[in-house]
């Protein structure tokens, strides 16, 4: 929430005003849940938001348009004589469960004559060391534990609420018929342990055996730049008297030096947690990367040109919540025959899209600043992956390391915005993808990536009311937005004074998965009341709602 202040007109009731404080109110229980902001504003805010839930609008209608129930007949004999039997709510949907696996080595695309059929909007998210280099499966079975999505049912069950952006809590509960379904879908989709969490790259941090290990593989990487030996195994046997005679030069990757500075230290803890900490282990890798990285050519392919033709298939786009930049890998546009045939027709096109995937990825990860406190991951979202791609994890799950495997989480459709969600900013998420982000341009001129939104969720058959409250004279902009739509949005000024009149912004009216996915408003308040943005969902699923405001000085 973004809140600002006009300087030049100062508030019209002379009365002090109370701090900001955010109120959520449950229909289904008699208890109202406040939370006070404990540090109090250094000026006096120009609104204030509490959010009201109720029952949906469209449901008590029907209930009272719906004839009464004709009385039972009693029977001697029946077993439930005298008592009525309570129609159960429609079962909701099987929640999707979340699992983690390792991203895949960049490889050729296979040679097939009709692009793969993607699995729709299923999303794949992985939050790993994308820049580190491909490493062979270790033969190593592990045994699987609670699933991510098991934690996060414990989470939305039995954890206490969460502030929100706005400064509103909310408590979520889940019914025994979406414990039964989400019991049933667990078994279609694999499952591991939670989100994997970066590792410190600081030296305080590590243990002794870590350190030991970081001194050891420096004192062979300069063992080998001494002896030129990176150098003289990516170049050609023609010569070999003269390239022992060439001096030791520095050796890089990613445009970092291994033995220079605090970042040649993070290049390094990368290849040693690859390989568990095994110094030699991860020499050799090292040695293998500095070879294929010479061979392929990289610093020169930094260079080329090779088209935009793909920049709808792979691109960068946002931070996640720590602040790690968001590649997205959107398969599902190879369902297009023409994208596809112009990426993998015959040879050439298949090297230049892989030289082209490659490229992108080398300059994004030349862009991190590999401090020991920084950011040095890229965090990857798969798009659309094919059918086979959940049959491949699963046979290869048993082979992966836990560290490994706890770096994937998997989404099918109907979970996609909301796992999102739970790993980058809806601000940061492309509009495509049930975020509010959209590229740069005049068409949103009020709203960036750096303007925060508050996120809820609609339960099914309620109604949520976000409630503003105006403290002086302003223009409150807002965007709103209900992922997938299927309910009734509508929105009001309501004055404070008593004789004057509430003026309809909008409408109610019923907004479905065709409409706009992101509505923005704005209202010139002249006067001290409320704006109402009420989203009624009279369905039986639950909704995610997203919402952010300014407020911006009035002007005649």
């Amino acid at each position: 929430m973004a809140d600002e202040t006009p300087a030049q007109n100062p508030p019209m009731a002379a009365a002090p005003l109370p701090p900001t404080s955010a109120t959520v109110t449950d229909s289904e229980s008699p208890a109202v849940l406040e939370k006070q902001d404990p540090s109090p504003p250094s000026h006096v805010p120009a609104v204030s938001v509490s959010v009201t839930e109720s029952a949906s609008t469209t449901i008590a209608e029907n209930e009272e348009q719906a004839p009464p129930p004709e009385p039972a007949a009693l029977e001697p004999d029946s077993s439930d004589k005298g008592s009525g039997k309570e129609e159960l709510p429609p079962t909701p949907p099987p929640q999707a469960v979340e699992s983690e696996s390792e991203p895949p080595v960049v490889t050729e695309a296979p040679k097939e004559e009709n692009p793969p059929a993607p699995a729709a909007e299923t999303v794949v998210i992985s939050e790993s060391e994308s820049q580190q280099p491909p490493a062979p499966l270790q033969q190593e079975v592990v045994t699987e534990s609670e699933s991510l999505a098991a934690m996060m049912e414990k989470e939305e069950t039995g954890a206490p609420a969460e502030p929100t952006a706005a400064g509103t809590t909310t408590t979520t509960t889940t019914s025994a018929q979406e414990e039964v379904a989400a019991a049933v879908e667990e078994k279609k989709v694999p499952q591991n342990l939670g989100s994997f969490k970066e590792e410190s790259n600081k030296e305080a941090d590590l243990s002794d055996s870590e350190r030991k290990a970081l001194e050891e593989l420096k004192q062979l990487v300069r063992e080998a730049i001494d002896s030129n030996l990176f150098n003289s195994e990516s170049k050609s046997e023609e010569n070999p008297e003269k390239e022992k005679k060439q001096e030791s030069k520095e050796v890089s990757i990613w445009g970092i030096p291994l033995l220079k500075d605090e970042r040649s230290d993070v290049i390094l803890l990368k290849f040693l947690r690859a390989r568990d900490f095994k110094a030699k282990d991860a020499f050799v890798m090292i040695k293998n990367t500095i070879r294929w990285r010479k061979e392929f050519g990289i610093d020169e392919l930094l260079d080329e040109d090779l088209g935009d033709d793909m920049e709808k298939v792979v691109f960068m786009h946002g931070q996640d919540k720590e602040g790690h930049p968001v590649c997205y890998n959107v398969y599902g546009e190879f369902q297009n025959k023409e994208l596809y045939q112009k990426a993998f027709s015959d040879e050439e096109k298949r090297m230049k899209f892989l030289r082209w995937r490659i490229q992108l990825l080398e300059k994004s990860i030349r862009k991190l600043d590999f401090s020991p406190g920084g950011v040095s991951t890229i965090f990857q979202v798969f798009i659309n992956v094919p059918w086979w791609y959940l049959a491949f994890y699963t046979m290869i799950s048993p082979f992966m390391t836990q560290r490994t495997k706890s770096k994937f989480v998997i989404a099918l459709p109907s979970k996609s915005a909301e796992t999102l969600f739970k790993y980058i900013p809806p601000e940061q998420v492309p509009i495509q993808y049930g975020g509010l982000s959209v590229d740069y341009c005049d068409c949103n001129p009020e709203f960036s990536d750096a303007d925060p939104a508050t996120e809820m969720t609609v339960k099914p058959g309620t109604k949520q009311t976000v409630e503003i409250t105006i403290f002086e004279r302003c223009i409150l902009v807002w965007e709103i937005r209900v992922v997938g739509w299927e309910v009734s949005y509508g929105a009001e000024f309501v004055p404070d004074a008593k004789d004057s009149y509430a003026v309809i912004i909008q409408k109610p009216t019923k907004m479905t998965a065709k409409d706009e996915p992101v509505v923005s408003q704005s209202f010139k308040v002249g006067e001290l009341g409320k704006v109402l943005l009420t989203v009624d969902n009279p369905t039986s699923k639950k909704k995610k709602l997203l919402y952010r405001f300014k407020v911006k000085p009035f002007c005649d």
